[in-house]
């Protein structure tokens, strides 16, 4: 029997990439996105290959949206397996420039969105006694970034979130959570974090503005001379997410790339996978 997949923000990215590979690897995949008219080159892609892959409304803003897709999904096949929570924007603007609506919006998609999605699957993964939940969460969930900090702000939420649910649900249900975390990605969520903060073409001004030009300037200089791979493609971030499906014990947390890893590992190296920290939790509290 095919595993149940559905995958948030497939429009795009890494959700577009996910969604084609984890059907050529046999999954029956249900594939969200909150704007059904961008998944024309989807629907393209899933035609050519001839895969099992159902598109779904699914604003992760909106609790209604997301019960009405989980409600569909199990309507027809009665149970979901995997949730991949990939839906998110990128966001950059130092926060005294940011408005309250940008501050709760980024908010909203980057974590509260992951909530509500698996707050949705999670009744059906404990009445199953299985389930695995994915998290594409960011390095920027563990290391804080400059002009990045309302972003990095929802992915540590997100981290947190994890953490804590796996260190119950695992053990009582069989639900296996994980968090992936990509570093830089060359993919339209670059463009849509450019799209969505810019202020008259700009995104910082005053003070703020040389600041973060240098910024800029030192993420291109990393790009072009680092003998690590700092942007990934869409494509091979969702290879590491198959894997994580895959994988019988997955960990909880695992980067994308080398440059990702090495970011991270003032935080990481005594635990890279978090599999001492949920352990640790455990024991603390339960």
């Amino acid at each position: 029997m095919k595993r149940v997949v559905l995958i948030t923000g497939t429009s795009s990215g890494v959700g577009f990439e996910s969604s084609l590979l984890f059907a050529e690897k046999g999954y029956k995949v249900y594939a969200s996105m909150r704007n059904l008219k961008k998944a024309d080159r989807l629907k393209e892609k899933i035609e050519e290959g001839n895969l099992d892959v159902d598109i779904l409304e699914l604003d992760v803003t909106k609790v209604d949206s997301i019960k009405a897709a989980v409600d569909t999904i199990i309507g027809k096949e009665g149970r979901i397996d995997v949730l991949i929570n990939n839906a998110g924007a990128g966001f950059a603007k130092a926060v005294e420039q940011a408005s309250e609506e940008e501050i709760r919006w980024v908010t909203e998609v980057n974590y509260l969105g992951t909530v509500f999605c698996t707050q949705a699957v999670l009744p059906h993964m404990r009445k199953q006694r299985s389930g695995q939940i994915i998290n594409l969460s960011s390095v920027g969930g563990l290391v804080g970034q400059p002009f990045n900090e309302l972003y990095c702000a929802a992915k540590f939420a997100v981290e947190g979130f994890a953490e804590g649910l796996a260190a119950y649900v695992t053990d009582a249900f069989n639900i296996k959570i994980s968090n992936v975390e990509p570093g830089g990605i060359s993919t339209e969520f670059m463009n849509s974090a450019v799209e969505k903060t810019a202020v008259d073409g700009k995104l910082a001004s005053g003070e703020y503005l040389p600041i973060f030009e240098r910024y800029l300037a030192g993420n291109q200089q990393r790009a072009a001379e680092s003998v690590e791979q700092v942007y990934q493609t869409g494509r091979e971030v969702a290879e590491v997410v198959l894997d994580v499906a895959e994988n019988e014990n997955p960990p909880m947390r695992i980067r994308t790339s080398e440059w990702a890893q090495n970011l991270c590992e003032l935080k990481t190296k005594a635990d890279p996978d978090g599999t001492k920290l949920v352990d640790q939790i455990k024991r603390s509290f339960l």
